[in-house]
């Protein structure tokens, strides 16, 4: 067989989550969801081979995080990860308060009005 079938050859699901284990939880946890995700894992080795490869370029603890981001959104794909490394999501704090503080003022009706 020609060496791109062998690699071909050699793939399958133990091998991708192995593989993700080696990178983090979070990586692990999203290239199982994905395998999971089609009737025939064959069908998604690109897509984990992608993901994987992503390490090259952004490193594992940045991957990792990004399939952390991906799993709170519920979307397990490589376009997500991809986009999400991209613009630099999985860098933001999560901590970080959305609400502002409501100022204390006279004019300000509390829960308590609408009882």
């Amino acid at each position: 067989m020609p060496s791109h079938h062998r690699f071909i050859s050699e793939w399958s699901s133990e091998k991708f989550i192995t593989w993700a284990d080696q990178i983090g939880g979070h990586c692990k946890t999203l290239i199982i969801n994905i395998l999971e995700k089609k009737q025939h894992p064959e069908q998604s080795y690109k897509s984990c081979l992608g993901i994987l490869h992503l390490t090259k370029k952004v490193g594992n603890t940045r991957l990792d995080n990004a399939c952390k981001r991906a799993l709170d959104y519920g979307a397990h794909n490589y376009n997500i990860i991809e986009r999400i490394l991209k613009n630099g999501w999985d860098t933001l704090d999560e901590d970080i308060e959305d609400q502002p503080e409501v100022p204390n003022h006279n004019n300000i009706r509390g829960s308590h009005y609408y009882k």
